[in-house]
């Protein structure tokens, strides 16, 4: 029986999740299967991969295929690169220590580029962030300017306004200074 290592889709439309599974090659997508593996979940960033590695390595050796993706997944997690490793120690090619040495300097590798990958996006979202709190500031700051020229009369006005009311008193004063004289003469 021809076995492949494939995803099986979950999720709603738009949100695909997906486990990693061991089926026939013969059986439909979400169909019936061998083994669960793992899971891969694309929706996050760096996409979420759990993968059992002893037994998917296990039916990668017994001959099972990946399909591509898988084998992207596969390769990413390192499986492939410790097949490869085991193939020379069964050649002969490299002992098990070396091997074993080989595969966990990759994995340390591997770790500090995915870190390096999570930092630089949290930052990125942090510098985002700033600067639509900047953009967000400058925006009120014009919107309260725009309000207070709205509300404030043009200083023009505000001279012919001051200006009139000085003539308005100025003209009630000798009116008032005339009443308030004929009343201390009486």
């Amino acid at each position: 029986m021809a076995t492949k290592i494939r995803l099986q889709r979950f999720g709603k439309k738009g949100k695909p999740f997906y486990h990693v599974v061991v089926a026939d090659s013969r059986a439909p997508r979400d169909g019936k299967f061998i083994e669960r593996l793992g899971s891969y979940n694309p929706n996050t960033n760096p996409a979420t991969i759990e993968i059992n590695f002893d037994k998917t390595l296990d039916w990668m050796n017994k001959g099972a295929q990946p399909t591509d993706t898988c084998r992207a997944i596969l390769s990413y997690k390192g499986i492939l690169y410790k097949k490869h490793l085991e193939g020379g120690v069964k050649k002969g090619a490299l002992t098990a220590e070396q091997a074993e040495t080989k595969f966990t300097e990759w994995l340390q590798s591997k770790e500090g580029k995915i870190e390096g990958k999570k930092e630089n996006l949290t930052k990125s979202k942090e510098e985002v962030k700033k600067i639509a709190l900047a953009a967000e500031a400058k925006k009120k700051e014009e919107m309260a300017a725009a309000i207070t020229a709205k509300n404030t009369p043009p200083v023009e006005e505000v001279e012919e306004t001051i200006a009139e009311e000085a003539t308005e008193e100025s003209a009630e004063a000798p009116a008032t200074e005339e009443s308030t004289e004929e009343k201390t003469a009486e």
